[in-house]
């Protein structure tokens, strides 16, 4: 696949607002007892963490909305959450698995 017809991801920042694309879907599993992320042909086990922040990403939160509630809710360092929140997000991003608000829905 060449340059011009690869798909590009967005690269997220703190004003950014993430979103789950139709095609991915967060649910949790009762054989499992654990949330899992669906995606086409994989299951993703998410921690808890990760859970936590995929359950603010509705297209309508920045990354810093969300930063200011986990940072109240655990009392943590903002960078810290910041910089977590922004590579989790990222890497799915880059996966296919996250939408910036502003992109349309596959």
């Amino acid at each position: 696949m060449d340059q011009s017809t690869r798909k590009s991801r967005p690269i997220y920042d703190a004003t950014s607002r993430p979103l789950i694309p139709r095609h991915v879907k967060l649910r949790f599993d009762t054989t499992r007892d654990r949330w899992v992320i669906l995606v086409p042909e994989r299951v993703l086990v998410p921690d808890d963490i990760a859970v936590e922040v995929l359950q603010l990403c509705d297209g309508q939160r920045r990354i810093q909305d969300m930063v200011d509630l986990l940072t109240a809710k655990y009392t943590a360092d903002p960078d810290l959450i910041l910089t977590d929140c922004l590579a989790l997000l990222q890497d799915l991003a880059n996966k296919g698995y996250l939408l910036a608000a502003s992109e349309p829905q596959p």
